[in-house]
């Protein structure tokens, strides 16, 4: 890397992307810095390194701010703040800009609903129709029976099925967003076997009967996220429910299971998550209403003590 501080701070960012960043990161995640580098470009093109103090670094973040959200002006910061405390360290800029900074943005949109209660998930799976061969309605059965996330359910191979043990194993995902084919899962904790119904048996062992054992069920030619999402809104639209993603039905599977009792670290587990840290944290707002009607179960538990 240059060791010139007036070299302009877009050209040092890319050359730190290249040299900490590239072949470090899941490709998803350095497409995200990269992006950062787009807007460095457009808002701060003339700009060099040395230059970089906290006034021109706030008003880099307040321009960004103009036309996005707050969280995402936070995760702007973040992918910046790393290669900003290398300059500092290797003595290119003076003082940390990036001290007592704030954080603005747009008012958040209206946000679409994450998932559905259970009538509604009743709903929508019973309006599906099932055809005698693989079809989006199959995914989003399977989907919204197991939690699987959109890249590993297109991953699924015949033999990924232990119809015996009604169990499918996920070891694998799809790259949909590019041309890799089949790619490790998110962590090591996504790889993982998931129970399921005898119904779901039944219906899947028919279903692949006969497809080739290693290739992927779901996947013929490119595969858009969109699509399926396309897909799934035309049902909901159809029952009169809240549109959500495929991604929501992951979100519907989680609180349903919560809603029946099953514990933290279990649905962590079927998730895939890296953590039960992970799933208290994006399952926080359900998590806090158990815990209240668990507040009640307590009380009446100790009243019947004598």
């Amino acid at each position: 890397m240059s060791d010139n501080k007036y070299q302009l701070f877009l050209h040092y960012y890319s050359e730190w992307i290249k040299t900490y960043k590239e072949g470090a990161i899941r490709d998803v995640t350095l497409n995200k810095y990269r992006m950062t580098k787009v807007w460095l470009e457009r808002l701060i093109p003339d700009l060099e390194v040395w230059q970089l103090n906290r006034v021109t670094y706030q008003q880099l973040l307040n321009d960004y701010a103009q036309l996005h959200e707050r969280q995402t002006t936070m995760d702007f910061h973040h992918q910046l703040k790393a290669a900003i405390l290398d300059a500092v360290d290797e003595g290119y800029i003076e003082k940390d800009p990036t001290r007592k900074i704030v954080i603005k943005g747009k008012p958040p949109r209206v946000k679409k609903s994450k998932y559905l209660n259970q009538f509604e998930l009743q709903k929508l799976l019973f309006s599906l129709s099932l055809p005698q061969n693989i079809s989006w309605e199959w995914l989003i059965l399977l989907v919204a029976k197991t939690g699987m996330r959109f890249s590993e359910v297109l991953a699924l191979t015949p033999k990924d099925f232990d119809f015996k043990h009604q169990i499918i194993s996920v070891n694998k995902t799809w790259d949909y967003k590019g041309v890799k084919g089949f790619m490790p899962t998110k962590n090591i904790t996504s790889n993982r076997k998931i129970q399921i119904d005898w119904q779901t048996v039944n219906q899947f062992s028919e279903l692949i009967k006969g497809l080739p054992e290693s290739d992927p069920i779901f996947v013929q030619g490119r595969i858009f996220n969109s699509t399926v999402n396309n897909a799934l809104a035309r049902y909901c639209e159809k029952t009169k429910i809240p549109i959500i993603s495929i991604h929501g039905l992951r979100h519907t599977h989680a609180s349903l299971l919560f809603y029946s009792g099953v514990s933290i670290a279990s649905v962590a587990r079927r998730l895939g998550h890296a953590s039960m840290a992970t799933t208290q944290k994006t399952y926080l707002h359900i998590i806090s209403e158990l815990e209240i009607q668990d507040v009640d179960l307590v009380m009446r538990s100790i009243a019947k003590l004598t």
